[in-house]
C-alpha cells in the first residue's frame, strides 16, 4: 500500500512538475508573445517614422524642385538683367562715340569759324584795297570815257560815211536781188517743165511697158525689194498668180537670188541697169534665160519710189536698147535738174549772206549807241558801288563782332560738352564695375547651392542606394543630371560674360599651337568618334590667345558633337590672307587685309535658314535628349570674333556638314 501510495504521490509530483513546467513554458511563450507584440509595435512605429521621413523627403524634394525652379527663374532674370546691362553698356558706349564725334565736329566747326573769321578779315582788307583801286580805276575810267566819247564822235563820222556806202551797196544789192528773182523765176519754170517731162516720161514708160511690151515679163519693185505690180507675162513665166507675187521678195523667182539682189542694188547705185543676165524659174521647174533692164522711178519731187524692171529673151535687143536710151535720158534730166537746184541754192545763200551783212552793219550802229549808254551807266554804278562798299564794310565789321561773340559762346559750349563727356566716361566705368560685380555674385551665389544639391544627391545614391526603389533611384539620377546641366549653363554664362568684359590684349600667335592644345584636350572624344582633324596652311595671327583658344575649342567640340554616327568625323581647318576689297562685305574695310580662318566638317549640318540664329544665346536646333549643351557656345564664338574686330558666317546643308568662316584683321 505504501508503495502504491508513494507511487501515486510520485506520479502526482511528476504531474505537478510537468504542469509547473508547462506553466513556466507558457509564461515564457507569453513573454515572448509580449516581446513579439512590442517588436511588432516598434516595427509599426519605425514604419510610420520611415513613412513620415519619406513624406518629409518628398516634401524636401518638392521644395528643392521649387527652389530649383526659383533659382532657374532667378538665373533667367539675372541673364535678362545681364543682357540689359550689356545693352545699356553698348548704348552708353554708342552715346560716348556719338558725343565724341559731335565734339570733333563742333571743334572742326569752330576751327572753320575761326578760319572764316580770318578769311573775312583778309577779305575786308582786300576789299578795302579793291575799293581804293576801284576809286583809282573810276578816275582812269572817267578819262577813258572822255577819250572814248571823242573816239565815238570819230566813229560816228566814219559810220555816216559807212551808211552812205551801205545805202549805195543796198541799192546795188536790190538790183542784184531783182535780177536773182527773175533768174529764180526762170529756173523755177524750167524745173517745172522738166518735172512735167520726167513725169510724162515715167508714165509713158510704165504704160508702154505694161501695154505695148506686155509679151515680156514686167515688174515694179518697191525700195525694200518687194513686188508692187506685174503683168501677165510675169505670171506666165513664174507660174505664180498675181495676188501671190505681190508683196513678196522679187529675188525668190530667180535661180540665183543673190545675183538678182546685186543687180537691184546696182540700180539704186547707178540709177539703172541694162542687159543684166538672169534666169527665171517656173514653179514647175522650167527655166527662162532673160536680160533684165531696170531703172528707178521717182515722184514729182525727185524722191525714188522704186524700180521698174523689164525682162525679155536675149534675141529681143531692140526693146532693151530703147529702154536703156530712155533711162539714160531720164538720168541726164535728173542730173540737170539737180544742178539747177544747186545753183538756185547757192544764189539764195548769197542773197541771205548779203542781207545778213546789211543787218550786221545796222546792228553795229545800234551796239555803238548802246555801248555809249552802257558806259554812262557803268560810271553811275561805280559811284553807287562805292557807297555800297562803305555800307558793306560797316556790315562786315558788325559781322566780325558777332563772330567773336559766337566764338566765345562756342568755347563755353565746348567746355560744357567736355565735362559731359567726362561724366559719361565715369558712368561707363561704374557700369563696367557693376557688371563685373554681378558676374562675381552670379558665379558664387548660384554655384554654391548647386554644389550642395550635387553633393547630397551623390551621398544619397551611394549610402542609401539599397533602401531606394527603382523609381527613387531614377528620380535622383534625373536630379543629378539636371544639376550637372545647371552647372554647365552657369559655367557657359560666366564664360560669355568674361568674353564681354575681359581686357583685350592682342599678341602675334601661332595658330597651330592653339589647335594642338585643343586636340590634346579633346583627345578622348576624338578617339571615340574616330575623328580626323586636318589643319593646313595655318600661320600666325594677331589675336587674344586665351579667347581664340576658347573659340577653336567650341567650334571643334561642336563638330565632334554633331558628327554623323555612320561615318568617321573629318574636320578641316584652313587659313589664308585675303584683301578686304575681294570680300564684297559692307562690314569689312576694302583697304585692309584680313586673316580668313575656316572650320568645316562632314557632320549632320543644319538648314540654311538657321545660319544666323545659331549664333544667338540659348538657341539650340536640337533637344537636350538628342544632344547635350546650353546653346551658348556659338554665341561665345561670335563675341570673341567681334572682340577681334572681325565677322563670322556659317553655312551648311542638312546631313551634308557645316562650315564656319572667320575674318579678322591681319597682323
Amino acid at each position: 500500500m505504501t508503495t502504491l501510495k508513494e507511487f501515486e504521490e510520485d506520479k502526482l509530483t511528476i504531474a505537478n512538475r510537468e504542469i509547473a513546467t508547462q506553466k513556466e513554458a507558457n509564461g515564457k511563450l507569453f513573454a515572448e508573445l509580449i516581446l513579439v507584440r512590442k517588436e511588432l509595435a516598434f516595427q509599426k512605429e519605425e514604419k510610420s517614422k520611415r513613412a513620415a521621413e519619406l513624406g518629409i523627403a518628398d516634401k524636401e524634394l518638392a521644395y528643392q524642385d521649387e527652389e530649383k525652379g526659383k533659382r532657374a527663374e532667378e538665373l533667367i532674370i539675372a541673364n535678362k538683367e545681364l543682357a540689359f546691362q550689356n545693352e545699356e553698356k553698348e548704348k552708353r558706349a554708342a552715346e560716348l562715340g556719338i558725343a565724341n564725334k559731335k565734339l570733333i565736329f563742333e571743334n572742326n566747326e569752330k576751327e572753320k569759324r575761326a578760319a572764316e573769321l580770318g578769311i573775312a578779315n583778309k577779305k575786308l582788307v582786300f576789299e578795302n584795297e579793291e575799293k581804293e583801286k576801284r576809286a583809282a580805276e573810276l578816275g582812269v575810267a572817267n578819262k577813258k570815257l572822255v577819250f572814248e566819247n571823242d573816239e565815238k564822235g570819230k566813229r560816228a563820222a566814219e559810220l555816216g560815211v559807212a551808211n552812205k556806202n551801205l545805202i549805195f551797196e543796198n541799192a546795188e544789192k536790190e538790183k542784184r536781188a531783182a535780177e536773182l528773182v527773175i533768174a529764180n523765176n526762170e529756173l523755177t519754170f524750167q524745173n517745172e517743165e522738166k518735172e512735167k517731162r520726167a513725169a510724162e516720161l515715167i508714165i509713158a514708160n510704165y504704160a508702154r511697158s505694161l501695154i505695148e511690151a506686155s509679151l515680156d515679163p514686167l515688174v515694179t519693185i518697191s525700195a525694200t525689194g518687194k513686188i508692187l505690180d506685174v503683168n501677165e507675162a510675169s505670171i506666165k513665166v513664174t507660174g505664180v498668180p498675181r495676188e501671190k507675187l505681190i508683196d513678196t521678195d522679187f529675188s525668190n523667182y530667180f535661180t540665183e537670188p543673190k545675183k538678182a539682189q546685186e543687180g537691184y542694188r546696182q540700180v539704186f547705185e547707178k540709177g539703172f541697169v541694162a542687159d543684166y543676165p538672169l534666169t527665171i524659174k517656173h514653179k514647175d521647174g522650167k527655166l527662162t534665160d532673160v536680160l533684165y533692164n531696170a531703172s528707178v522711178y521717182k515722184d514729182d519731187k525727185g524722191n525714188v519710189l522704186g524700180v521698174f524692171a523689164a525682162a525679155r529673151d536675149v534675141t529681143e535687143q531692140k526693146w532693151a536698147k530703147n529702154l536703156r536710151i530712155a533711162n539714160e535720158e531720164l538720168i541726164f534730166q535728173n542730173d540737170e535738174k539737180e544742178k539747177r537746184a544747186a545753183e538756185f541754192g547757192i544764189a539764195n545763200k548769197k542773197l541771205v549772206f548779203e542781207n545778213e551783212e546789211k543787218e550786221k552793219r545796222a546792228a553795229e550802229l545800234v551796239v555803238a549807241n548802246k555801248e555809249l549808254a552802257f558806259q554812262n551807266e557803268e560810271k553811275e554804278k561805280r559811284a553807287a558801288e562805292l557807297v555800297v562798299a562803305n555800307k558793306e564794310l560797316a556790315f562786315q565789321n558788325e559781322e566780325k563782332e558777332k563772330r567773336a561773340a559766337e566764338l566765345i559762346i562756342a568755347n563755353k559750349e565746348l567746355a560744357f560738352q567736355n565735362e559731359e563727356k567726362e561724366k559719361r566716361a565715369a558712368e561707363l566705368i561704374i557700369a563696367n564695375k557693376e557688371l563685373l560685380a554681378f558676374t562675381y555674385i552670379s558665379s558664387h551665389d548660384l554655384q554654391e547651392p548647386l554644389r550642395k544639391i550635387q553633393t547630397f544627391v551623390t551621398i544619397l545614391l551611394e549610402n542609401e542606394n539599397d533602401n531606394l526603389s527603382e523609381n527613387g533611384k531614377y528620380n535622383f539620377e534625373r536630379m543629378k543630371l539636371a544639376a550637372s546641366r545647371m552647372q554647365l549653363l552657369i559655367d557657359d554664362l560666366l564664360a560669355f560674360s568674361r568674353v564681354a568684359t575681359t581686357e583685350l590684349t592682342f599678341e602675334k600667335t601661332e595658330l597651330n599651337f592653339i589647335i594642338d592644345e585643343v586636340k590634346a584636350e579633346l583627345r578622348d572624344t576624338i578617339l571615340e568618334k574616330k575623328a580626323t582633324i586636318v589643319a593646313k596652311k595655318i600661320g600666325t595671327a594677331n589675336i587674344i590667345p586665351f579667347q581664340f583658344r576658347q573659340l577653336l575649342y567650341n567650334l571643334i567640340s561642336n563638330a565632334l558633337k554633331f558628327s554623323n554616327p555612320d561615318i568617321p568625323s573629318h574636320i578641316i581647318i584652313d587659313s589664308k590672307i585675303i584683301k578686304g576689297i575681294n570680300l564684297n562685305n559692307s562690314k569689312l574695310s576694302p583697304e585692309k587685309n584680313y586673316c580668313h580662318i575656316s572650320v568645316s566638317d562632314n557632320g549632320i549640318g543644319f538648314e540654311p535658314q538657321f545660319s544666323e540664329r545659331i549664333f544667338e544665346v540659348f538657341q539650340k536646333l536640337h533637344g537636350k535628349e538628342v544632344y547635350s549643351g546650353t546653346g551658348i557656345g556659338l554665341a561665345i564664338v561670335k563675341k570673341i570674333v567681334e572682340n577681334h574686330n572681325g565677322i563670322i558666317t556659317a553655312s551648311g546643308k542638312l546631313k551634308n556638314g557645316a562650315r564656319f568662316d572667320i575674318y579678322i584683321p591681319a597682323a
